[in-house]
């Protein structure tokens, strides 16, 4: 087992695009599975349990936005999108369905590698800075064990994709600090962004959290906007809460 090879599923209906990922995949050390369309896809996944997915949009009988749909039904695994399409919009439109990230085609290889290796590196670390020893911090009706990373709001478990905990865990290991946006994404994505467009990877996953977390999505209590920068979580003390 100490020397099982992470799995990745690459989805996508170029044949070319699967043979090329698959060949550079395997060489770097991954155990790697395709599927040709969103119907093989679905059934692979579930045969196959890879540790991440790469997924196309365009693809026949089932695009990757129902595929994506479908994964997070049941599962949290890391699922990087493939998108040809120009619209900033449409590209969100995964994200926001549960995505972790995108590359858009035409993509470099060795850049889907290296974001292949963040997303992977940064759903398995665990601990941060400002996190108590017992690892467990409760505000309000919500509480995080960062050791389990696992999410209650009452007594009702909260499922987090890896990069989302992520995410909550960076703003509340820094509670009552503004952190931009680029940081964020460098801290959690693991990469600079090279356009404003890349830091809506961080806006559509703090969104996805409020949503799960809060009680007004709309009116946020714990995760604060810092204008014209980026975000913060609650000042602990400030809320009324103890740390366990």
């Amino acid at each position: 087992m100490e020397n099982r090879k992470e799995k990745i599923l690459v989805v996508d209906d170029e044949a070319s695009i699967r043979r090329i990922l698959e060949t550079r995949l395997s060489m770097i050390g991954y155990d790697v599975v395709t599927a040709a369309d969103g119907e093989e896809a679905l059934e692979t996944f579930r045969n196959s349990n890879p540790d991440l997915v790469v997924l196309d949009v365009m693809m026949p009988k089932l695009d990757g936005y129902g595929v994506c749909q479908e994964f997070r039904k049941e599962s949290n695994v890391p699922i990087i999108m493939l998108t040809a399409l120009g619209d900033v919009a449409d590209r969100i439109t995964g994200l926001e369905l549960g995505a972790d990230d995108y590359v858009v085609k035409p993509f470099s290889p060795k850049e889907l590698e290296a974001r292949i290796r963040c997303v992977l590196r940064r759903v398995d670390k665990s601990g941060g800075s400002g996190i108590p020893n017992s690892g467990v911090i409760s505000i309000g009706n919500v509480k995080i064990d960062t050791n389990k990373r696992q999410v209650y709001k009452g007594d009702r478990r909260i499922r987090l994709t890896g990069m989302e905990f992520n995410l909550l865990e960076l703003l509340v290991s820094h509670a009552g600090e503004a952190i931009s946006r680029s940081d964020i994404l460098q801290q959690v994505w693991g990469y600079t962004p090279e356009r404003l467009v890349d830091t809506r990877v961080v806006d559509v996953h703090v969104s996805r959290l409020r949503a799960k977390l809060e009680e007004d999505p709309s009116n946020p209590e714990l995760i604060l906007t810092a204008r014209s920068m980026g975000y913060q979580f609650q000042r602990l003390g400030d809320f009324g809460e103890n740390e366990k």
